[in-house]
């Protein structure tokens, strides 16, 4: 293998081999070195992760810490959006993925009993209805529309906020918030009042359900004693967070890539118990939670290089989702491939806790949507649709779409 690739000086993230492939130089220095040094803008040296059996190592092995608040620098994500400061930033009570066990471990298992596959497949009528009155809300609108935010949005707030205890009237106030905490090329003070304007809500929020708890996940968190406002806002503002954006972005760019391929799409229709499969694919296609970090605490051997103690750790787990050592023809989306074993929730001990919930209100979403409206097309050239390459969360900002009928 190659040592000679070149040192980057900074993360690449512009998708510039299309919408939906990872950035070209992510893809070279993968096939070059998966595992390669790389050098942060202030000059402090550290490693980027890009092969898939690399990748998967690092996040089982807690060697390599998710905690913000050690090492030489800060790099966030765990907390997406965060800047990016040359010193470690304090640990954020009750934001559990920024954390490592013992800390990690009590806080995680207060939650492991609200997303258990039995719970999820309860909610499953449940998360049908909430689709299925959303599609009835989209086929009044005259076309064009917005498909992010008439349907793409609404479906996983509506979801998470039933299933938190938030209530729906409030959700503009949090996605305004959320959207702003997650754009990267903003100032740390609109990031920071972001942030300040969600945790102030939710610590009421959660102070309020510890006073008069109700039949929801943070009053349920809420009546554990030992847990702190401050860690019970920590919790909410993640399972907020987490809850309906990514889920959001999956169900609006998943779209946009089923419309630009047709023949798939076709199938599928034809098909819908083909939609299990497919939404597995989707999500190790775009990978659109892609860019986590690590900090080794003592000197360990990854991918035949020895990552030393103190060093910052980036994870691509866009990369290694489209290795091709791990899968054939990993640019190309294939809704017949058995893509388990994919890594968009992430792997070990922070692995993602609502991916069962996640998958649910993807296979209800894409099979409502393409059920009810047959003919559903982009509104606009493909080319112009804007593209969420300013968030920490890949997505599409708008997707116009039209139709000519829509079915009942």
């Amino acid at each position: 293998m190659s040592r000679t690739v070149p040192v980057p000086q900074a993360l690449p993230t512009e998708r510039d081999a299309g919408p939906f492939a990872p950035p070209r130089d992510i893809s070279r220095m993968r096939e070059a070195r998966p595992v390669s040094p790389m050098v942060f803008p202030d000059g402090h040296e550290g490693w980027i992760v890009t092969g898939y059996d690399a990748v998967r190592r690092l996040m089982a092995d807690t060697r390599f810490s998710s905690r913000q608040d050690i090492g030489i620098i800060h790099v966030p994500y765990e907390t997406p959006g965060m800047p990016t400061p040359t010193e470690p930033s304090p640990q954020v009570p009750g934001l559990f993925i920024a954390m490592d066990p013992p800390d990690h471990t009590r806080l995680r298992r207060k939650l492991t009993g609200a997303f258990t596959v039995k719970r999820m497949k309860q909610l499953e009528e449940h998360i049908s209805d909430i689709v299925e009155r959303q599609l009835d809300e989209l086929a009044r609108l005259a076309p064009p529309v917005d498909l992010v935010k008439e349907f793409a949005l609404p479906v996983p707030s509506l979801v998470i906020c039933a299933l938190l205890g938030v209530p729906y009237a409030d959700r503009e106030t949090f996605q305004v918030n959320s959207a702003k905490f997650l754009e990267k090329d903003v100032s740390l003070d609109e990031k920071m009042a972001a942030y300040t304007g969600l945790t102030t809500y939710l610590s009421e929020l959660v102070t309020r359900k510890r006073a008069t708890p109700g039949e929801d996940i943070l009053s349920d968190l809420a009546r554990h004693d030992d847990l702190t406002i401050e860690e019970l806002t920590g919790m909410a503002f993640l399972l907020l967070l987490a809850g309906h954006e990514t889920t959001a972005n999956m169900l609006a760019l998943g779209t946009f890539a089923l419309l630009e391929h047709p023949e798939q799409l076709a199938e599928l229709r034809a098909d819908p118990d083909l939609m299990p499969g497919a939404v597995e694919e989707l999500l190790r296609y775009l990978s659109i939670a892609d860019i986590f970090y690590r900090y080794a605490t003592e000197d360990i051997e990854l991918g035949g290089e020895t990552i030393g103690k103190g060093s910052t750790v980036v994870v691509s787990l866009l990369a290694a989702n489209h290795d091709p050592q791990r899968f054939d023809n990993p640019d190309t989306l294939d809704i017949h491939r058995t893509a388990r074993g994919h890594l968009s929730f992430g792997h070990g001990i922070h692995q993602c806790l609502g991916q069962q919930l996640a998958r649910i209100e993807m296979r209800a979403g894409f099979e409502g949507l393409l059920r009810r409206f047959p003919t559903l097309k982009l509104a606009i050239p493909a080319a112009e649709v804007k593209l969420k390459t300013d968030m920490n969360i890949y997505g599409v900002h708008e997707l116009p779409v039209t139709w000519t009928e829509t079915a009942r």
